[in-house]
């Protein structure tokens, strides 16, 4: 695509944007995103299920575990018993086989836990790029009229903070709630393979632990549905700031900037550390309630061990079973937090990856090498809002190597008329015809592939001064990029930095002139030799040398091209083949320079004006 429509410096902002949230808004739909998120990582359903099925048998393995270290206790214990009434010895062969047993079922778990982590490693980054992908991909499919309407910071926060979130739950939580799941429904089985009547009492504690964790979650949820959203909105604000700081300096705006700052922070710093204190509560109130339980347990196990109803190794194997029955429940306890954390960041994905596209490609397609440059604008209507027309009636007939001015005070529809033309927007009514084909005949990549644009803001990517040249065809030659250096009049200034035409262009970059860098365009430009040009003024802001050299090159650019110039400067479109005088939406006069101001009409009234002022400075 061989257009520059945004300026490093100078690229358009927008505050607040239309996707933030305020705190009194709803609740998100939890339930629906989560299914959402659950079709969306089925692709990986078969490296999930084995990170489950590793999850499951390490997690069988743990179980059983202290079941068999029991054994080894109760024969230690009776031992013990038998030396000090002299009826026996401990069996420390038995004991030993046990123990050996015991390490090979803990290293085996180890080893499918490490096997079940790395695999959920590799799926977790697999999700984080894919999402990336995504948004990445639907970027390039979006309107430039979101783009226009939304704070940059929130779909960079979309791409970074939210999509990190998903990512860091996956990897860190997901095998969590399987082995927790399943530990819980093991060891609930183990303890009543022991006692009934102990499990009983051990179980007390859950309908409690579910009322807390409820009462916690029903409060913590909004909160960090709120910290999601404030961090957006953070993010946008200094990003805006940082793209704008020459300007607040000059306003002396670093106050009103600092105080927004402040504002928002503050919201994000009250929903943040609430969300934060109200996850904290529940992991030490929940291990108090567990603690009770485990006291329980160890005053009822005592007194069925006196009763004999069950042995010594018992009771330790379902006092540890009781601690491991509690941790996995804290576990949940804990994970549901963070999935209402991940469910808010996924939504804010998902509503992104929702949101309208770009009308369809046409199916078939014209081909651009089989036409012209010839344009016709045909009763062309056009508003950004539906209810709201500013362009009208605009109908114009351009022919194929003519320069056409388009010209009208600020608001008339100039530029709203070349957005139209390269499909940024489509029409509400009319067409745009290119050699008689509507331009939605064409793929967007081909019909802006034969336009080129020069503007007033310039935009330069960090990287040589080679390759910003040839940002439009990657693959031409370091010869033909210096020829198009050389026709737009920047050679010789490009040879004088330190290393030439592999000069590196950045954000520090203070050498480079806002003239130099629109000779930088317009040599790019050349370079893409496009079939049609679009030149906004590029001359208002540098000096009337670099003017000079300047117009030099776009003259040299347009020739036997057709070209469309929005013009603020009446003086520089005297020879344009046909010039377009716009007011309201509306062509109410054209002709060429010097018939429009034989006519005494709006075109004379613009240029006198403009005239006199020149002549007051």
């Amino acid at each position: 695509m061989n257009t520059e429509t945004t300026n490093r410096q100078s690229m358009p902002r927008h505050g607040g944007g239309r996707r933030g949230r305020m705190s009194g808004e709803k609740a998100r739909d939890f339930r629906g995103t989560m299914i959402k998120l659950i079709k969306y990582l089925s692709v990986y359903r078969n490296s999930i299920l084995i990170v489950a099925l590793f999850a499951a048998i390490s997690t069988v393995f743990t179980i059983i575990g202290p079941k068999i270290l029991g054994q080894a206790i109760t024969k230690l214990f009776e031992g013990s018993i038998a030396q000090l009434t002299g009826t026996g010895s401990i069996d420390f062969e038995s004991i030993s086989k046990i123990l050996l047993t015991v390490a090979g079922l803990y290293l085996t778990s180890a080893a499918f836990s490490y096997g079940q982590g790395w695999i959920m490693a590799g799926v977790s980054a697999k999700i984080t790029y894919r999402f990336r992908k995504d948004i990445s991909e639907k970027i390039n499919r979006m309107p430039l009229g979101y783009f226009e309407s939304t704070n940059h910071g929130e779909i960079l926060s979309r791409v970074t903070n939210d999509v990190d979130t998903v990512s860091h739950t996956l990897n860190q939580s997901l095998s969590q709630i399987i082995t927790s799941s399943i530990t819980v429904i093991g060891v609930l089985v183990m303890m009543l393979s022991i006692s009934w009547l102990m499990t009983l009492v051990a179980l007390i504690i859950i309908p409690l632990s579910l009322l807390v964790v409820s009462l916690i979650v029903k409060q913590s949820q909004k909160y960090f549905k709120q910290q999601q959203d404030y961090l957006g909105h953070v993010n946008g604000h200094v990003e805006e700031m940082y793209g704008g700081h020459i300007v607040i300096k000059a306003f002396n705006g670093e106050e009103k900037s600092i105080q927004r700052f402040n504002q928002l922070n503050d919201k994000l710093y009250e929903s943040a550390w609430k969300s934060q204190f109200f996850s904290g509560m529940m992991m030490p109130l929940i291990n108090f309630i567990g603690n009770i339980g485990y006291v329980a347990v160890c005053i009822l196990g005592g007194y069925l061990a006196v009763q004999k109803t069950i042995t010594v190794g018992d009771i330790q194997a379902f006092i540890q079973y009781v601690r491991n029955f509690t941790q996995p429940i804290t576990q949940l306890a804990n994970i549901s937090n963070v999935l209402q954390q991940t469910a808010a960041a996924a939504e804010r994905v998902f509503e992104f990856l929702n949101e309208a596209e770009e009308s369809p490609e046409t199916e078939n397609p014209v081909d651009p090498e089989a036409v012209r440059d010839r344009v016709e604008f045909k009763n062309v209507r056009f508003g950004y809002n539906p209810q709201k027309i500013i362009i009208k009636n605009f109908s114009a007939n351009v022919d194929s190597g003519q320069k056409i001015a388009i010209v009208g005070p600020t608001g008339a529809g100039k530029t709203t008329i070349v957005k139209l033309l390269m499909r940024f927007y489509d029409v509400t009514d009319g067409a745009i015809l290119i050699d008689e084909h509507n331009v939605k005949d064409f793929y967007r990549k081909d019909l802006r592939q034969m336009f080129g644009m020069v503007l007033q803001d310039t935009w330069m990517f960090n990287g040589t001064i080679m390759d910003n040249i040839r940002y439009g065809r990657p693959d031409v030659s370091d010869e033909e990029v210096i020829a198009a250096a050389k026709a737009a009049h920047i050679d010789h200034f490009i040879r004088t930095l330190p290393e030439g035409y592999n000069f590196v262009l950045n954000e520090e970059t203070t050498n480079i002139s806002q003239g130099q860098m629109q000779l930088l365009t317009i040599a790019r430009a050349i370079l893409a030799n496009p079939k049609m040009l679009i030149l906004d003024e590029a001359t208002s802001s540098v000096d009337t040398r670099t003017e000079l050299l300047i117009q030099k090159a776009m003259d040299h650019l347009m020739a036997n091209r057709t070209s469309f110039i929005i013009a603020h400067r009446l003086s520089t479109i005297r020879d344009a083949d046909l010039i377009l005088v716009m007011r309201d939406g509306d062509i109410v006069e054209q002709g060429k320079h010097k018939e429009l101001l034989s006519r005494g009409g709006f075109y004379a009234e613009l240029y006198n004006s403009q005239f006199e002022m020149g002549q007051a400075i």
